[in-house]
């Protein structure tokens, strides 16, 4: 058994970790997550700690460089690019940019890849259009949706938390379509009281979070099935 919740709205992936990503109307999804998310991130070079990655709480303005693949539909063989927020391009290796995020961050930095994505809990992550638009009406006004970095859109209103613990299937669960296994409400912290296009910080979004939804916006989820993912899938829960 299985029942329609809502259809596929928007998908993005994040080529490297804490920069802008791409948003793409086909995903494929494998055993690690979407194909080509979070596949780049730097690296404190002298932070030996178990979180080692240089993201947008040392450096704010890394969301203002948008990454995407040169290639859009071979993630896993492209190149990687890197538009700067002054609209100039440049490679993702590039020793230029390797230079201002060093001494942005004020300290040595190197560029690693990992196949299986850098991922800080799960790798896929999902929202609904009713889970946004109830924390903007607890704010009181608009929140770019972007902040958040959401691999999968969801049009329903239903709240996300509903399918903690269940399965969705994309598209049609016949044939192509992925399934991806439900788990926990998404803890949020700093990185989302970033503005996307001025990298201004305000607060008071994750207060809001905090206040009214326990720190918590989105759900994660991991790959049940792999498969592909499209803009305007139908989206069902199995039974």
């Amino acid at each position: 058994m299985s029942m329609i919740v809502g259809h596929v709205s928007a998908l993005a992936r994040y080529p490297v970790k804490s920069m802008a990503g791409e948003p793409v109307a086909v995903a494929e999804m494998d055993w690690q997550g979407l194909e080509g998310d979070r596949q780049y991130a730097f690296v404190r070079a002298a932070n030996g700690t178990r979180f080692p990655w240089l993201t947008a709480r040392e450096v704010p303005g890394m969301v203002l460089h948008r990454a995407r693949f040169a290639d859009g539909a071979a993630p896993k063989t492209s190149a990687v690019e890197v538009e700067a927020p002054d609209g100039g391009i440049r490679s993702l290796h590039d020793a230029g940019l390797m230079a201002h995020l060093a001494e942005a961050a004020r300290e040595s930095v190197s560029l690693i890849q990992v196949a299986r994505g850098v991922y800080d809990s799960m790798p896929v992550s999902l929202q609904t259009s009713a889970g946004h638009r109830a924390l903007e009406r607890a704010h009181g006004g608009p929140i770019d949706p972007r902040r958040f970095r959401i691999n999968i859109t969801i049009e329903s209103e239903l709240l996300p938390e509903h399918w903690q613990g269940l399965r969705l299937a994309f598209g049609d669960p016949s044939e192509d379509g992925a399934i991806v296994q439900c788990a926990d409400p998404i803890q949020r912290c700093v990185l989302i009281t970033i503005d996307p296009d001025t990298g201004a910080k305000d607060p008071t979004i994750l207060r809001s979070v905090a206040q009214h939804f326990s720190a918590c916006y989105g759900l994660y989820s991991a790959p049940a099935r792999p498969g592909l993912i499209r803009v305007g899938d139908p989206v069902r829960v199995l039974g």
